[in-house]
């Protein structure tokens, strides 16, 4: 069971991260164990249907639900990601402006306008996702792995074949 919200000091305003395996989604507490998410269509029926809603979804709804609702099983916990980089606004106005927006559809990106960016807007009045950063460093070190190893076949290559070109001479 997912644990609770009174384990912890939770306050309106705090940015809630919910693991969900190979992603995170975000949402905004807002009080009376209550959040705020951006959350595109299908994304709730199961891991794989959340995946494949992210991947394909160009917008999503703004939600306001039960904590305990959109954890489900999974663990989560108070991420409060870039207070040490911007000033978060005050804890009033993320509430009143996630509220306002509930029930709104918005634009939705996987790269450049998901649950993080949505949550991160809120708080801080700058939208921004670190898992996305995160992926695109890894991405880059695969490519860059990739690359390596075509060069490295590629010098093999040649290397044999100078040599087949020799023993022929």
């Amino acid at each position: 069971m997912a644990p609770t919200l009174y384990d912890r000091e939770v306050k309106p305003g705090d940015l809630i991260e919910i693991c969900r395996g190979v992603y995170q989604h975000w949402a905004v507490y807002i009080g009376g164990n209550e959040v705020v998410h951006l959350f595109p269509p299908g994304a709730d029926d199961s891991e794989l249907a959340g995946w494949t809603a992210m991947l394909d979804s160009s917008t999503a709804e703004v939600r306001r639900q039960k904590l305990s609702k959109v954890v489900g099983p999974d663990n989560f916990h108070i991420n409060n990601l870039l207070d040490h980089k911007y000033e978060p606004r005050e804890r009033h106005i993320i509430v009143r402006d996630a509220c306002m927006l509930v029930g709104r559809t918005l634009p939705y990106n996987i790269a450049t306008h998901n649950c993080e960016h949505f949550v991160t807007e809120l708080r801080y009045g700058k939208a921004e996702s670190r898992q996305i950063k995160q992926a695109a460093v890894v991405m880059g070190v695969g490519a860059a792995a990739v690359a390596a190893v075509a060069v490295l076949g590629a010098a093999l290559f040649s290397a044999f074949n100078n040599d087949d070109e020799e023993e022929e001479d």
